[in-house]
């Protein structure tokens, strides 16, 4: 029973183990054993997919990123698992989680940040003014960089959190108002479902995209900006 508009978010518990929790992990177990024996359809998209992803994700670096990319494509990979599965119904929807998303962002981000400050302090003080910045207007760049950095992992989390929540909240609201419609009025929510599933896939892939590629902005920042 729903007891409030955000239940369908909840992971079930049996004891102290959040099992719904599992599905972060359990697309890995859709991928069959012969996608990674036999060249296949499959195997030729994705290598298409990892290829343009490996290629884009190197030019944002611009640098010899001694396998940088590894990192951002997984980062890729493991959030339109989460994405996709969870628009499949009864499937819980780990990326809509704030929790989960800080994960992934928080570590990256402070990755970036230490590695910065302990290998070229100089240069990430001197980024906190931007070239040009007038004299009396320093001190106060200075406070808006330093915020804008601070909030990065959380900006990330919340950007992806909130697409995901919003088109699934969507979605619930108007599937429970089906039992009290004309059956006319049935059908045309059974369009308008399908078109939203259909956003909702896209949305899937380009929130997926933009957290990878906002975090290698970020590195490219720290790693190529300043050696």
């Amino acid at each position: 029973m729903m007891t409030n508009l955000f239940t369908p978010f909840d992971p079930s518990s049996i004891g102290n183990l959040s099992l719904n929790w599992i599905s972060t992990i359990i697309g890995l177990f859709f991928i069959p054993p012969m996608f990674w024996l036999i060249p296949s359809r499959w195997n030729f998209l994705w290598f298409t997919v990892i290829s343009s992803l490996h290629h884009e994700f190197k030019n944002l670096l611009n640098q010899n990123n001694k396998g940088m990319t590894l990192i951002f494509i997984s980062l890729f990979t493991i959030l339109l698992f989460n994405n996709f599965l969870g628009l499949f119904p009864y499937i819980f929807t780990s990326s809509s989680h704030l929790i989960f998303n800080l994960t992934l962002a928080l570590p990256l981000w402070m990755s970036f940040m230490l590695y910065g400050w302990l290998n070229h302090t100089t240069h990430m003080l001197a980024h906190l003014v931007p070239q040009g910045t007038p004299p009396i207007l320093m001190p106060f760049m200075v406070c808006i960089e330093t915020i804008s950095n601070i909030i990065r992992p959380g900006t990330l989390a919340i950007r992806l959190t909130a697409n995901m929540i919003a088109g699934h909240l969507l979605m619930t609201l108007l599937g429970n108002t089906g039992p009290s419609l004309s059956m006319v009025m049935i059908y045309l929510l059974i369009i308008t479902q399908i078109l939203l599933l259909t956003l909702e896939s896209a949305v899937a892939i380009i929130q997926s995209y933009v957290f990878s590629v906002l975090s290698t902005l970020y590195s490219s920042e720290v790693t190529y900006e300043f050696t």
